[in-house]
C-alpha cells in the first residue's frame, strides 16, 4: 500500500479513535497504524481534522485529548484551506451532486494530487476526476 497518494475522510479516523465502533474500529485502527508506519504520510486536509475533533467530542472524548489526537495528525501531508478549493468544491458539488462538505473533502483531495479518497461518505469504487473512492469498510458485516 503507497499510502502517500492516500486522502482521508474524517470517518476513518474517528473510527480508529473510538473503541466502541467494534470492527470499524478495528479496521480503521489497523489502517491507520500502517500509515503511522509508512516513510511518506498520507494527505489529510485542515477540514478533516476540524470535523475529526468535533466527532470525538461528540464521541464523549474530552477536548484536550482530541485536541492532541488531532495535533497528531499534523505531520501528515496537510492540504490547506483556500480559495481554490472552496471554488472546485461549487463545482463538484453541482457537478456531482455532493453536499458541499463531501464536495470539499473531494477537492481537497484533488488538489492534495491523491489518488484515493478512503471513505464511507461516498459511493465504494466510484471515481472523481481520476481520485477512486475506498470504502475500507465496505466488507464488513453489518
Amino acid at each position: 500500500m503507497n499510502v502517500e497518494h492516500l486522502f482521508f475522510d474524517a470517518n476513518v479516523l474517528v473510527y480508529a479513535h473510538d473503541s466502541t465502533e467494534g470492527d470499524k474500529h478495528d479496521r480503521a485502527k489497523a489502517l491507520v497504524a500502517r500509515c503511522w508506519a509508512s516513510d511518506k504520510p498520507p494527505k489529510i486536509s485542515i477540514q478533516v481534522l476540524q470535523e475529526t475533533h468535533v466527532a470525538l467530542v461528540r464521541k464523549g472524548l474530552d477536548v484536550a485529548s482530541s485536541a492532541e489526537v488531532v495535533r497528531n495528525y499534523l505531520i501528515w501531508d496537510i492540504v490547506e484551506n483556500r480559495e481554490s478549493i472552496f471554488r472546485d468544491a461549487l463545482t463538484l458539488q453541482t457537478d456531482f451532486q455532493l453536499s458541499f462538505w463531501d464536495a470539499s473533502i473531494l477537492a481537497a483531495a484533488i488538489a492534495g494530487g491523491a489518488e484515493e479518497l478512503w471513505s464511507e461518505d461516498f459511493q465504494h469504487g466510484r471515481v472523481y476526476r481520476g481520485i477512486r473512492v475506498v470504502n475500507p469498510f465496505a466488507e464488513l458485516p453489518p
